[in-house]
């Protein structure tokens, strides 16, 4: 993983000597009540905010999270350094963050490789008292076509030479549930069409702390589907939490070419006039 991006606990615990960092963390307000990472501030709106890909939507989530970042202390001197419990339990929220911050054009994030158990591990000092951040102006930048498509642009991709990746849970991906919030959450369950899938776990090794895998280890996985490092990729999963993970992974490993659809199935399943493939894969 390139050292710009992901950081181990111990390189947290000297940053955090620093006035210049801003963690954050993405879990629940219960958990962090029970024990944090020191001088961390706690934005679960991170992981809970349920965006749309209409230009009433994108506006939305730009201006929300640009006041939330901002009230958090990041003006764009600071380093944001997210995380969350665990890379393979917390469904992307650290990465999710990260996504959300290169959308709004922050530069300097960092995530934390192995999530709040790899601190845990590590036997480092947890807290109980919140950070009071100095709130900032957090500067706002348009990056939307770096990053992010809408469902009209993923309507234009059928059919096309980019691949539509989907990292669902497997009962997602056959249609037997609709999201991770009940089976029939949302109005439609199915997957996009000519979509291929790599369940998100998989972009990560098992064990104490779960890890991200080396790069060669995910270009191997992406392989199996046909994505190597020049392909264009749509990612997609429920909400862009899960999706936000693969997306660290493949930019991680080189993958030029990645673009969210951070509406993803909440938003798409939602429209019936929108084409969906039902039942199990061919």
């Amino acid at each position: 993983m390139q050292d710009s991006l992901l950081i181990n606990a111990s390189h947290l615990a000297q940053m955090n000597l620093k006035d210049e960092v801003v963690i954050i963390d993405t879990r629940s307000p219960e958990a962090f009540s029970v024990g944090h990472i020191p001088n961390a501030v706690n934005i679960h709106d991170i992981f809970t905010f349920l965006a749309s890909s209409t230009p009433e939507g994108v506006e939305e989530l730009k201006n929300k999270f640009a006041d939330i970042f901002g009230a958090a202390g990041l003006s764009g001197y600071e380093t944001a350094v997210l995380y969350e419990d665990s890379l393979d339990t917390g469904f992307g929220q650290s990465c999710r963050g990260y996504f959300l911050l290169k959308y709004l054009g922050y530069e300097k994030i960092n995530i934390l490789q192995g999530g709040y158990q790899s601190w845990i591990a590590e036997g480092l000092t947890i807290s109980k008292e919140p950070a009071t951040p100095e709130p900032k102006k957090f500067p706002l930048r348009d990056t939307a076509n770096e990053f992010m498509v809408n469902k009209e642009e993923v309507l234009e991709a059928l059919d096309s030479d980019i691949a539509l990746l989907d990292v669902r849970d497997v009962d997602e991906w056959i249609a037997e549930s609709s999201s991770p919030y009940g089976k029939d959450f949302s109005p439609r369950k199915g997957r996009l069409p000519g979509a291929v899938w790599i369940e998100w776990y998989r972009m990560m090794k098992p064990g104490a702390v779960p890890m991200f895998k080396s790069p060669d280890e995910i270009l191997a996985e992406c392989k199996t589907v046909g994505i190597d490092k020049d392909t264009p990729v749509y990612l997609y999963c429920f909400k862009g939490a899960r999706a936000s993970n693969t997306f660290v992974a493949l930019k991680s490993a080189g993958i030029k070419n990645v673009k969210m659809y951070f509406g993803s199935w909440n938003e798409w399943s939602q429209d019936p006039a929108l084409p969906i493939e039902e039942g199990l894969p061919f």
